[in-house]
């Protein structure tokens, strides 16, 4: 079942108050989800992006035209499906304000939970000439590319963030501004001396990968797993500038997904408990036995989690051991050995 906020982005055109592209154009998608059926008499090429690799799949699967990062221009108009991320948000607006030929038609929709209202008001303080409609529990509002659009451009774009003078990320990736607490307290446990194969699940842009490397300067290999495209991107960038020598690979991935085809000694991670919008430790849980297959005998865990999260009983169902290696007033940090 697709979210209401996918229905709600194809409603003006399926009720016949903005006209449906015909064959012959081109509309960029961005931030695309699987589920939606294309209103009658809607003949363009559709060309979705989706970064998020489970809902790249999910498009894939439903023989959607998708890529994970934004190519070409001059489109003859734009979509754009709003998450939770204000930053993402204008920066995808932005997006496809640079993208689209002047006069086309940008259309975005979301929930109450995406801050579309608030978003659509600032369009119109930004000199947009903006028309709205709800439906589905959400908002649909669509304005047409002015002939100058640059100033505005500039004003909804995102740059990437410095994080502690030593790693580089961008909105709409998680804790994009800051190292994430909880991965400061894992990073505070990780092992000094280790020599082996390790795997970072859910990588993000880097910062724990890093931080092992820095520790543990005799590892044999490490691989990064993220299913945030742009996430890995960064992380590229972040271990080349702060671990040149570090032996690592990159893998665009779905861990709660797809399987893991190599083996380790370790693995380290704080893993998501949410997806979009759902909030769901299934995916977790997902990655615990993820990380359970992928580990060599005698290998070890080493996880970082709120503190009410229910992770042991996975722990204890698929490794031979687990336990508790510290907690503070929000998080754990939870080791298991194969």
């Amino acid at each position: 079942m697709s979210r209401d906020a996918l229905k709600t982005l194809f409603y003006p055109f399926a009720s016949g108050t903005v006209a449906v592209p015909g064959e012959g154009e081109r509309i960029l998608f961005l931030g695309a989800e699987a589920g939606f059926s294309l209103p009658d008499g809607f003949g363009a090429e559709l060309s979705a992006v989706q970064p998020l690799r489970s809902f790249h799949r999910q498009l894939q699967a439903q023989r959607v035209a998708v890529t994970p990062v934004i190519e070409g221009e001059d489109y003859d108009g734009a979509l754009v499906l709003l998450t939770k991320h204000k930053g993402e948000n204008e920066a995808q607006i932005a997006e496809a304000l640079g993208r689209v030929r002047t006069g086309g038609l940008i259309v975005v929709a979301g929930g109450k939970e995406d801050g579309v209202q608030p978003l659509r008001k600032r369009m119109e303080a930004l000199g947009l000439d903006v028309e709205h409609m709800p439906k589905y529990h959400g908002v649909a509002f669509w304005f047409l590319k002015p002939e100058e659009a640059g100033t505005i451009v500039a004003a909804l774009a995102k740059s990437p963030v410095r994080v502690d003078g030593r790693f580089t990320a961008s909105p709409g990736m998680f804790s994009h501004d800051r190292i994430d607490a909880g991965s400061e307290l894992l990073a505070s446990r990780l092992p000094t001396d280790f020599t082996g194969d390790a795997a970072d699940f859910g990588a993000g842009w880097g910062y724990l990968s890093v931080e092992l490397s820095k520790r543990s300067q005799g590892i044999g290999r490490l691989d990064l797993y993220e299913a945030n495209h742009a996430a890995l991107e960064a992380a590229k960038a972040n271990l080349a500038e702060n671990c040149p020598k570090a032996p690592v690979r990159f893998f665009w991935h779905d861990l709660a997904g797809e399987p893991v085809k190599d083996k380790y000694d370790l693995v380290i991670m704080n893993p998501p408990f949410h997806e979009g919008h759902a909030a769901e430790p299934s995916l977790g849980q997902a990655m615990i036995k993820t990380a359970a297959q992928a580990l060599r005998g005698g290998g070890r865990l080493l996880l970082v989690a709120n503190r009410g999260l229910p992770y042991e009983p996975v722990l204890a169902a698929h490794f031979k051991e687990h336990g508790e290696t510290c907690r503070n007033a929000r998080y754990k940090v939870l080791w298991a050995r194969k």
